[in-house]
């Protein structure tokens, strides 16, 4: 327990240093939401981006790429929960404060989900998510490249997140994505569709 507690102690001090590094540019980016249109933009963009988009687009997938497309359905719906459960723990281990709970000129544009802020759980699925649904049918990728960019700047302009929370997610996002298609390059139910139509 001691232990745990050192540690804890330790993530909240490198973090209040990190967060003063940072504050300049969270203030920047989040002052642009005191623009009626921009706020109500980047709203939007993190709106579709707790869930909505993503879903939106894995019911498309069979439609798009047939059997095949549901397989890599699976891959992708199986990474996504690794992906919440990475990213879940990681914030209630590491505790870092979002920034309008921290500093209160910066301004929370939307409502928060919970009330840590590192890793950007939102950028970590976009990233996630955007290198498998490229892989999974490449013509997305100009669909869900330029989202996943939106995703994690409107994090940073809504005020929930500093930049380092988004830089971190993304990484976490790519690691975890590229990782999963390291170890199954046709992906984790490839084959499946096949074997079942031949019952």
């Amino acid at each position: 327990m001691d232990i745990l507690k050192h540690r804890e102690a330790r993530a909240e001090f490198l973090f209040r240093k990190a967060d003063h590094f940072e504050l300049s540019l969270c203030q920047r980016l989040n002052r642009m939401g005191h623009l009626r249109a921009i706020r109500l933009f980047f709203k939007g963009i993190s709106r579709l981006g707790d869930g909505v988009f993503w879903y939106s687009l894995a019911l498309a997938l069979p439609l798009m790429a047939g059997a095949e497309g549901l397989e890599k359905l699976g891959h992708i719906t199986v990474t996504g929960l690794i992906c919440i459960l990475i990213y879940s723990q990681l914030k209630n281990r590491l505790v870092r404060k979002r920034p309008f709970i921290s500093f209160p000129d910066i301004h929370a544009h939307t409502a928060p989900l919970d009330k840590y802020s590192f890793p950007s759980g939102h950028t970590m699925n976009a990233v996630n998510f955007a290198v498998l649904f490229t892989w999974a049918f490449p013509p997305l990728a100009y669909l869900v490249v330029p989202f996943a960019l939106l995703v994690a700047l409107s994090r940073v302009i809504l005020g929930m997140h500093y930049p380092t929370d988004v830089m971190v997610g993304a990484a976490l996002g790519l690691i975890l994505s590229w990782g999963s298609l390291l170890l199954f390059p046709a992906g984790i139910f490839a084959g499946t569709a096949q074997y079942l139509m031949s019952f």
